[in-house]
């Protein structure tokens, strides 16, 4: 804790929401210490947290998505780069705490809602119930203290999120894989959907799992590596590395990922 300081504290019956600040970077807390996001001062659309930077490999299947839908805010940082990085893209963030909206719009220069980004405050699991085949990409990274939200790592709610997308959608689910129930969640996401892969982030137990509506179709590693050197010099994110986390963790020929 030395060298940070809190800028903020709001509590309620539900949640906690904490801001700090530590050499250069705010943080964003919800009920303990765990960073939930983080923003540099100096370039507040980066992608500080590694889990964030991983979380965006789907890119490397999908790298025109039309409309993401992301449920869980936290301080914004998906929300903005997308915004900023993606001008093609429409994005709709799910989040069940309206103080952690305006939180993230006070302390974390999350922009105002336009034509491109719209913030709704609502519970995700719902929301994607009475919303099918309406985004090719959904990103859920549900904690609330140091656990996964319940109600957004069911085997109804995997179900909900493979109605929610297009036939060619992903799902992006930041996990932990130091959770004890860790095997559980990814069990329910594979009987879920088609074809799973995992991809490590740089920061240790963070994890990307990736979940396809429909198999990409057993890519080639020259391919991926070949999609992922674009992507990294587009967007300045590590591809190459998402890339050999795949090799790593999925199941894999010498030529080809296989899933």
């Amino acid at each position: 804790m030395l060298g940070k300081w809190k800028i903020g504290r709001w509590v309620n019956r539900e949640v906690s929401v904490e801001v700090s600040e530590q050499e250069g970077i705010r943080s964003l807390h919800l009920g303990s210490d765990t960073v939930q996001s983080s923003m540099k001062l100096d370039d507040p659309y980066e992608l500080v947290l590694s889990y964030t930077r991983a979380m965006m490999a789907f890119l490397l299947f999908r790298p025109q998505p039309e409309h993401i839908l992301m449920i869980g805010l936290g301080g914004g940082s998906l929300a903005k780069f997308v915004h900023k990085h993606l001008p093609d893209t429409r994005s709709t963030v799910i989040e069940s705490e309206p103080k952690v909206i305006a939180v993230a719009r006070q302390y974390f220069h999350l922009p105002p809602d336009d034509e491109r980004l719209v913030v709704e405050a609502a519970e995700g699991g719902a929301w994607i119930v009475a919303h099918p085949d309406c985004c090719d990409v959904l990103m859920v990274d549900g904690y609330d203290r140091n656990e996964q939200v319940p109600a957004l790592c069911s085997q109804d709610f995997y179900a909900s999120a493979r109605a929610a997308l297009c036939d060619e959608g992903v799902l992006v689910v930041n996990l932990w894989s130091s959770d004890s129930r860790f095997d559980a969640y990814l069990q329910r996401i594979e009987s879920a959907f088609d074809a799973v892969v995992c991809v490590p982030a740089q920061r240790r137990g963070n994890m990307a799992v990736l979940a396809f509506r429909r198999s990409p179709g057993r890519p080639r590693w020259d391919d991926l590596r070949a999609a992922a050197r674009s992507l990294q010099s587009r967007y300045g994110l590590e591809f190459l590395t998402f890339v050999e986390g795949l090799r790593e963790l999925n199941p894999r020929s010498a030529a080809r990922l296989l899933v």
